[in-house]
C-alpha cells in the first residue's frame, strides 16, 4: 500500500471518528427522549438535534470529504476488503445526501424528534388525528427524498433497499405469498383443535421481580453488563451509542403478564449480541455493528423464538421462574410454560404475537406502506384500512387507535420500509438454525443454560463481520445457497403440529 493510500486511510479513520461522535450525541438524545426524559422536552432536543444534524451533514458532504473518498475509490483495488467496503458505503451515503438539500434534511430530522414526542401522546390518548399531520409529512418526505436520490426508481423500492440492499416489492410480494400459503393452512388446522391454556403467564407479577428476571436473562444469553444497559420505554428498542462498545436495550413491563417483557428482553438482547459482537477493529466506522435490518432481526428473532420459545429453554428457565413467582407457578410445569408461550392465537399487538401469526401482522404493515407510498391510500384513511385488514387477516376487531394504527413507533421515527425486515428475519433465522445444527448441539446448549457454542457460531459467521458483507454475500459464505423461505415454513409446521397434536 502506497504512502498516499496509508495517509488517506488515516484521514478516513479520523473522519469516521468525528462522524461517530456526532452520531453518538444524536443517538443519546433520542435514547433519552424515548426513556427517561421529562414530557415537554422534545422542543429542546429538536433544537440541539438541528445543530448537530446540520454539522454532520456539512462534515459528510464537505469538499474535503468528497475529495478523500474519491481518491480512495480510485485506488480501491489496492484497499483491503474492509476499507473498500467502507469507501463504497460512505460514497453511497455521500452521493445520496448531496441530492437532498441540507435545509430539507435538517428539517426532516427535526420533524422526527417532534413526531416521536407527538406519537407518544397520541398513543396515550388513542388519538390518531393528533399524529396524522406528522405522519403525512413523514411519508411525503420519504417519497420526496427517494425521488431525489433515485428518480427512476419506485420510491418504496428505494426505502426497502435502505434496510436491505437490493430488496424490492417484487421479491417481498413473492415472499409474503409463500408465507401466507404456508401459515394460513396451519392456522385453520389449529382452529380445529382444543386451544392451549396460557393462564400460566397471566396473574400478578411484581415489576421488581420482572426486573430481576431481565438482568438474569441478559447474563444468561451472554450480554456483557459493562457494555449493555437496560431501561424501560413505551415501545422496546435497541440502539448503539457511538460504537458497539456502548449498547442500550429497553423493555416494557406489564404486571399481569411476565412473558411480554421476558421475550422483549431476549429479542432486544439478540440485537445487542449482534452489535457488541462486531469486530473491535470496525469500531467508529460505518461497518460497526449490524448494517442490514433483516440480518439484525434474524438474530433478535432467533434468540427470542427459536431459542427462547423452545421446549429446552422453557424447561431450563422454569425453575428460575418458580423461584421468582412461587405462588403464580404453583402446580404448573415447564410443559405448561412451553405450550403457553407458543399458543397460536389471533391478537392485536404485533410485539406480543405468537410465532405463527406474527408475519401476518408484518404483512398488514407492508401492504399499507406500499399503498401509501404509491399514492393509492391516504394517511387519513390508514386507521380504517388497518382495522379492515386485521379483520380480514386475523379475524379480530380493533377497539381503538392505541391498540391499532398507533401501536408501533417505527413510523414516528421515519422507518418507512423497515417492517418487512421482521418477517425476513424470522425466515433467515430458520435457515441459520438448520445450518448451525450441523455443528452445534443447540438443544444441549440450551438445556444446560450455556450459550457459548451458539454465540461463538453466530459471532464467527455473522457478528464479527459487521457491515462488511451484504445479506446475499453472507448467505453465500454461510450456506453456499440463496435464501429459502421453505426452511421457515417447515420449522413452523413441525413445531405447531407437535404442540397441537396433528
Amino acid at each position: 500500500m502506497t504512502d498516499t493510500i496509508t495517509s488517506n486511510i488515516e484521514k478516513l479513520n479520523e473522519l469516521e471518528k468525528r462522524m461517530s461522535a456526532y452520531d453518538h450525541a444524536i443517538s443519546l438524545m433520542y435514547y433519552d427522549g424515548s426513556t427517561c426524559a421529562p414530557k415537554g422536552t422534545a422542543e429542546n432536543r429538536a433544537s440541539s438535534m438541528t445543530v448537530l444534524t446540520e454539522e454532520l451533514y456539512k462534515l459528510s458532504t464537505s469538499e474535503e470529504t468528497v475529495k478523500l473518498l474519491e481518491q480512495l475509490d480510485k485506488s480501491k483495488e489496492l484497499l483491503s476488503v474492509k476499507d473498500r467496503r467502507r469507501v463504497y458505503l460512505l460514497l453511497k451515503e455521500l452521493n445520496e445526501m448531496k441530492k437532498i438539500p441540507m435545509e430539507e434534511y435538517v428539517e426532516y430530522e427535526q420533524l422526527l424528534v417532534i413526531a416521536d414526542d407527538v406519537w407518544h401522546k397520541a398513543k396515550d390518548e388513542s388519538n390518531f388525528e393528533l399524529f396524522r399531520p406528522y405522519l403525512e409529512k413523514i411519508f411525503e418526505t420519504n417519497k420526496k427524498f427517494a425521488l431525489y436520490i433515485e428518480p427512476d426508481k419506485d420510491p418504496y423500492d428505494h426505502c426497502l433497499s435502505e434496510y436491505e440492499e437490493g430488496l424490492n416489492k417484487k421479491t417481498l410480494d413473492s415472499f409474503f405469498l409463500k408465507l401466507r400459503n404456508g401459515i394460513v393452512p396451519l392456522l385453520k388446522e389449529i382452529s380445529n383443535h382444543e386451544q392451549v391454556d396460557d393462564s400460566i403467564r397471566h396473574g400478578f407479577f411484581p415489576i421488581n421481580k420482572q426486573e430481576e428476571l431481565s438482568y438474569y436473562l441478559m447474563k444468561l444469553i451472554g450480554l456483557n453488563p459493562d457494555r449493555v444497559g437496560l431501561s424501560t420505554t413505551e415501545h422496546p428498542f435497541t440502539t448503539s451509542l457511538g460504537s458497539h462498545f456502548d449498547e442500550r436495550i429497553t423493555t416494557h413491563y406489564f404486571e399481569d403478564d411476565f412473558a411480554c417483557s421476558m421475550y422483549s428482553v431476549i429479542h432486544e438482547g439478540g440485537h445487542a449480541l449482534y452489535d457488541t459482537g462486531s469486530d473491535d477493529e470496525l469500531a467508529y466506522t460505518v461497518l460497526d455493528g449490524g448494517l442490514y435490518m433483516s440480518i439484525h432481526e434474524s438474530q433478535s428473532r432467533f434468540y427470542e423464538n427459536i431459542i427462547g420459545r423452545s421446549r429446552s429453554f422453557c424447561e431450563y428457565i422454569f425453575p428460575y421462574l418458580n423461584g421468582l413467582f412461587p405462588e403464580q407457578m404453583k402446580g404448573r410445569t415447564a410443559k405448561d410454560l412451553y405450550r403457553a408461550v407458543n399458543k397460536a392465537e389471533a391478537s392485536l399487538i404485533r410485539t406480543e404475537a405468537d410465532e405463527l401469526t406474527y408475519s401476518l401482522h408484518v404483512m398488514i404493515r407492508y401492504e399499507l406502506e406500499k399503498r401509501v407510498m404509491a399514492g393509492e391510500l391516504e394517511v387519513k384513511d390508514l386507521p380504517e384500512e388497518w382495522n379492515r385488514l386485521y379483520k380480514e387477516y386475523l379475524g379480530i376487531d380493533v377497539p381503538d387507535d392505541r391498540h391499532g394504527i398507533l401501536q408501533d413507533s417505527h413510523w414516528s421515527g421515519g422507518l418507512i420500509g423497515y417492517f418487512p425486515s421482521y418477517a425476513l428475519g424470522n425466515a433467515y433465522g430458520a435457515q441459520l438454525l438448520n445450518k448451525m445444527k450441523q455443528t452445534v448441539d443447540i438443544d444441549k446448549c440450551i438445556s444446560e443454560g450455556n450459550f457459548k457454542s451458539v454465540n461463538d457460531w453466530n459471532r464467527e459467521n455473522i457478528w464479527k463481520h459487521g457491515g462488511i458483507y451484504t445479506p446475499s454475500q453472507l448467505f453465500d459464505r454461510i450456506f453456499g445457497e440463496e435464501f429459502n423461505a421453505d426452511y421457515y415454513i417447515d420449522y413452523l409446521t413441525e413445531k405447531y403440529k407437535d404442540i397441537y397434536g396433528f
